[in-house]
């Protein structure tokens, strides 16, 4: 089922997770065509041609995080109002609610903290006094160690929803993708602002946002996957990576309670993951990405890649018949890419393989960009789709 769309669908209700009408509407500024000879930016802020290798893209979102609060305007703002101060102090979540929850009967589907406890330290303060943390994890599964950023929302920490799961967008970043993550590093980019203006307007639910590295050094790109001799980033992500949050965090038992979300080789592996593990993960905002892999260390090895291509993963689960899952792709029409974006979904955007574009008038191959259309349309999209937190009634 496909749809090209940013028009104003209901709001989020506690407690839901409902599939989106087959059909949706056109809104303005959300279609429109690609410019004629669009170009995308390279790495120095030049243009290169249309069509030029996912090499260039990757650089485009470069991981440092106040690199990136600059490019969207908001590297100088950033210290004058505080994102940066107490960095490096230990930070704790919903710790006090969660032990006075353990106590009592939990609800069907909520999974508490199974530990053990990460240790986090700031990594930002945003305005409204949530904070971005940081820790480092040494993956069992994968033997890969690297950074993970959090954010929750400030929903997580009251006393009403202190027997509540949230709903995880594990939020990955293009670019070199390591030792950083954008997301995590940039608060400038205003994702998390983005969810929690969401949340105000009832668009959005209150994420828990779970920003891993996706890359295992800054000179090779793994396609968010197990490359045969190669560290097993695909196992980091789509296994280790959601067990860390489920250690830390109240989440849902129910993969409707999961989500990716990622930008350019980022969204490349977000896509991938929900359509190679439908069972664990029910949807992906997919910005500016691409459609097969094509990291060079796959060395031609094509059953391998075959494993990780996201259009014989989504002819697999068509023939298959399910699950359902929501591909929720973001692309500028001052980007290139479109193209590809729309052919997967008029050829695999059907039955249990759910797609929506989100077209963002004069965007760019950015964090920027692609936070703005979540903004006009993707996040209330996918929220529609996911399970929301439930507030106990008798708590006020």
């Amino acid at each position: 089922m496909t749809g090209i769309t940013a028009a104003a669908t209901p709001r989020v209700a506690a407690g839901t997770a409902t599939g989106p009408k087959s059909r949706t509407t056109t809104g303005a500024g959300t279609t429109g065509a690609t410019a004629e000879g669009a170009t995308r930016a390279t790495p120095d802020g030049a243009t290169g041609a249309k069509g030029k290798a996912r090499g260039r893209r990757r650089l485009l979102l470069l991981g440092g995080g106040l690199a990136l609060a600059l490019v969207a305007g908001g590297g100088v703002a950033a210290y004058r109002t505080g994102f940066f101060s107490g960095v490096g102090e230990p930070v704790a979540f919903g710790k006090t609610q969660e032990t006075a929850a353990a106590a009592v009967d939990m609800p069907k589907g909520v999974r508490m903290p199974t530990g053990p406890r990460a240790a986090f330290v700031r990594a930002a303060r945003l305005p409204d006094g949530t904070q971005i943390a940081k820790t480092t994890l040494s993956g069992p599964k994968s033997g890969f160690t690297g950074d993970v950023w959090v954010w929750v929302p400030k929903e997580y920490d009251e006393p009403r929803y202190a027997k509540s799961a949230f709903p995880v967008l594990i939020s990955l970043p293009g670019g070199r993708g390591y030792p950083t993550n954008y997301w995590g590093t940039g608060p400038g980019l205003g994702l998390q602002q983005a969810v929690a203006d969401g949340v105000k307007a009832g668009t959005s639910l209150p994420f828990i946002l779970v920003m891993p590295v996706i890359n295992a050094d800054t000179k090779h790109h793994f396609d968010g996957s197990d490359i045969p001799g190669q560290p097993k980033m695909g196992t980091w992500m789509a296994d280790d990576v959601p067990d860390f949050t489920r250690a830390n965090f109240r989440t849902f038992t129910s993969r409707d309670g999961w989500a990716f979300m990622g930008s350019s080789s980022g969204g490349f592996g977000a896509f991938k993951h929900v359509l190679k593990y439908p069972d664990r993960f029910k949807a992906v905002i997919a910005s500016g990405v691409d459609i097969v892999p094509d990291s060079p260390l796959w060395k031609g090895n094509r059953k391998a890649m075959d494993e990780n291509n996201p259009e014989k993963l989504a002819a697999e689960l068509v023939r298959a018949g399910g699950p359902d899952v929501y591909v929720n792709f973001q692309i500028g029409t001052k980007e290139s890419g479109r193209e590809q974006v729309e052919k997967f979904m008029r050829e695999y955007g059907k039955g249990p393989v759910h797609t929506r574009l989100q077209v963002i008038q004069d965007g760019e191959h950015n964090g920027k960009s692609y936070v703005r259309g979540m903004r006009e349309g993707s996040l209330e999209w996918i929220s529609k789709v996911m399970l929301a937190p439930t507030p106990d009634p008798d708590v006020p």
